[in-house]
């Protein structure tokens, strides 16, 4: 008899950890960001370059596409990557790096993260947009706009990504555009 208790406890926990295991699936699958398109705008041999690190979605494609359309006639090479290339990027070789995310499960992306930390010496050249529900959500010691990815503010989150681009590259006068 007390078996028998064991037995359906057991089979209870189990159901309900399959059941957690196929929620915690779904909601990654629903909510997580998709994956940008990576794509070279202008020649790799200009003298400015600028690095859009971001995440797939309408929010964010919108903010990038305006990006591009400001800077593509100033000739200025412009490399767009997902957030989860990071890890191969040289910051030396762009003279601003623009870094577009979403805060998820409560934290920025690891790769976006160790990307910030890893390049400290540096972080006067990285502009970062952090976009979460509440739209206040930003990584410790970083000075990042912050927001939430309502499509409408999307032409105004790039203007102020441009401003500050613009600032970090009028304190360099060779790279200004």
């Amino acid at each position: 008899m007390l078996m028998n208790v064991y037995k359906k406890i057991g089979i209870a926990l189990l159901i309900i950890l399959g059941l957690l295991i196929i929620l915690g699936t779904w909601y990654k699958y629903e909510f997580s960001m998709k994956e940008a398109n990576s794509m070279e705008i202008n020649d790799a041999n200009l003298a400015r370059k600028i690095l859009i690190a971001t995440q797939g979605s309408v929010f964010k494609d919108k903010v990038t596409l305006s990006l591009i359309e400001y800077y593509k006639p100033q000739s200025v090479f412009i490399k767009v990557i997902d957030t989860k290339l990071l890890a191969d990027i040289l910051p030396k070789e762009f003279d601003a790096i623009i870094v577009v995310h979403t805060w998820e499960y409560g934290k920025p992306p690891i790769k976006v993260k160790r990307f910030i930390k890893q390049n400290e010496a540096v972080k006067n050249k990285i502009v970062v947009l952090t976009t979460s529900g509440e739209g206040s959500f930003k990584m410790d010691g970083v000075d990042a706009l912050t927001g939430e990815s309502n499509l409408k503010d999307a032409e105004e989150y790039s203007d102020k990504i441009i401003r500050k681009v613009e600032a970090l590259l009028a304190k360099n006068p060779k790279l200004k555009i």
